[in-house]
């Protein structure tokens, strides 16, 4: 014992120092697997660009479905870190239907389905993406068709056309171009730059 210490103070403090550092690691074990994910991805997107320059994002034409896909092909790279770094969040990756209120667009563009991924993180707050092929000509009506169910439309650059719809704390996000149609149904979570991050990814300008 160094000389001018209590043993009867020192023991109670040295066993409190444990307690708090275990309630830290305690603390931190939930975000354990997003660090893991994260880091991984880095280290994934750092061998790529390593190996080839820069990384180049996956055509949209070549995104498969979600039979020999998955739903990491459909995102870029900084919006996946930022999805899969929030403490538990789950993906959950299908071939469901778009899941627009607009159901009478839905079977009009009859949507040839590719993927459908679909995001709930620790609030029960959930984000679906759906991705799918139509017709080529469907960017020409989809603004009207869109706009009659209640969706504000805007025309974008390079025949993309944008709908988007809000219903309290539910927001709809639909964007036709080039015979595919990515639509966006987000309830009580809407990850900043979500659909811009996409249609940047898959549209690129």
């Amino acid at each position: 014992m160094i000389g001018g210490r209590n043993g009867w103070i020192a023991w109670p403090v040295g066993i409190l120092c444990l307690g708090v550092v275990g309630g830290l690691v305690w603390l931190a074990a939930p975000g354990v697997p997003g660090a893991v994910q994260f880091v991984s991805d880095m280290l994934r997107t750092g061998s790529a660009q390593a190996a080839g320059g820069s990384a180049t994002p996956q055509p949209i034409e070549s995104i498969g479905t979600a039979a020999d896909d998955d739903c990491r092909s459909l995102y870029p790279d900084g919006l996946w870190a930022a999805l899969t770094w929030q403490s538990r969040t789950v993906l959950n990756q299908s071939q469901k239907p778009p899941a627009t209120s607009a159901e009478a667009v839905r079977d009009a563009l009859a949507p040839e389905v590719l993927m459908t991924c679909a995001w709930r993180n620790d609030d029960g707050g959930t984000v679906t993406t759906t991705l799918s092929r139509v017709d080529a000509a469907a960017a020409t009506i989809a603004g009207e068709a869109f706009s009659s169910s209640g969706f504000s439309c805007t025309a974008l650059p390079g025949s993309v056309v944008r709908c988007t719809k809000t219903a309290g704390d539910t927001v709809e996000d639909d964007v036709v171009a080039g015979g595919m149609w990515l639509s966006t149904t987000a309830e009580a979570w809407h990850p900043d730059g979500y659909t811009d991050a996409l249609v940047q990814r898959l549209w690129p300008r």
